[in-house]
């Protein structure tokens, strides 16, 4: 049981909440501009080389530097709106979804381009594990991102339930028409889901790499399981979304588990194909998701 909780439970939790963070992102942007992101992968790999950098020069925490990394993170995202999203605004769906592939493309040339495709560590050295209680053991590092993540969930939380901002963010998720009726800017709210979904993709950047390496591909590795987490908690419902990344992180994590003798029940290197199997399964059952998202 203890080695179930150690090298299982924990890491689905530290991973589940990674997820969580960047599938609220995903979930806002469809919710409010109706469209599937495919760049936000390239989004989180972005925010992560932004705090490797800022580590580099600064020689701070990547965690001190994470605030930083978001705010450059979101000035790339509100240019590439502006530039490349907001003509297609009144085009047809697929025409915004095609634009966003070609964007994920595009983030990771000058990614690549700028920083090379060496692998990076943002925290070198090892950490030694906590133990609590004398049973559980945790790396500081994995208290950092689960505490981080659970700050950043709360304080979205917060933005969407009691800012104005935030209800009319749910107002034009709900209904856009309506919302410009009642004399929403939709621009501006248009404006702050970018500036929402940026900062926590970058977030879930920095917490990936705080947690593995840098490397190009890290944000398009995750793109999968948080389209998983994103569906599994309802499309367009935020605080699904983070029931969605904790239930395909434990997911993931519980499937190598020897369950039945002593090898895997899964081999380690099929997890991908969990959070796969766990989408498709949910459009076929249930296509709204568990808390009833959008189905168009």
């Amino acid at each position: 049981m203890i080695e179930l909780i150690n090298f299982y439970i924990v890491p689905g939790l530290v991973l589940g909440s990674i997820y969580g963070l960047g599938a609220i992102g995903l979930t806002l942007t469809f919710g409010i501009l109706r469209f599937a992101n495919f760049s936000h992968g390239e989004t989180m790999t972005l925010g992560a080389y932004f705090a490797w950098s800022l580590v580099s020069i600064l020689g701070w925490h990547p965690l001190a530097v994470m605030p930083l990394a978001m705010v450059l993170t979101v000035v790339v995202i509100l240019g590439i709106d502006r530039g490349f999203y907001k003509p297609f605004r009144s085009s047809p769906t697929i025409m915004l979804v095609i634009a966003s592939f070609g964007m994920m493309l595009m983030i990771r040339s000058v990614i690549q381009f700028f920083w090379g495709v060496q692998v990076k560590t943002i925290l070198p050295g090892i950490q030694l594990p906590i133990e609590i209680f004398g049973l559980i053991r945790i790396s500081p590092k994995h208290m950092v991102i689960v505490g981080s993540a659970i700050v950043l969930m709360s304080a979205v939380y917060y933005l969407l339930k009691y800012t104005k901002i935030g209800k009319a963010m749910r107002a034009m998720s709900d209904s856009p028409e309506l919302a410009r009726l009642t004399g929403i800017n939709t621009e501006h709210v248009i404006m702050a889901t970018w500036i929402v979904g940026g900062s926590l993709a970058a977030a879930a950047g920095v917490l990936l790499a705080l947690d593995s390496h840098v490397q190009t591909l890290m944000g398009f590795k995750l793109l999968l399981p948080i389209f998983a987490a994103t569906i599994l908690g309802g499309v367009g419902r935020p605080h699904g979304a983070v029931i969605g990344g904790l239930v395909i992180g434990l997911a993931e994590e519980l499937s190598t588990y020897p369950w039945i003798g002593e090898t895997p029940l899964l081999n380690p290197g099929y997890k991908a194909g969990v959070a796969f199997a766990i989408m498709v399964a949910l459009l076929i059952w249930r296509p709204s998701g568990l808390l009833r998202g959008r189905t168009t």
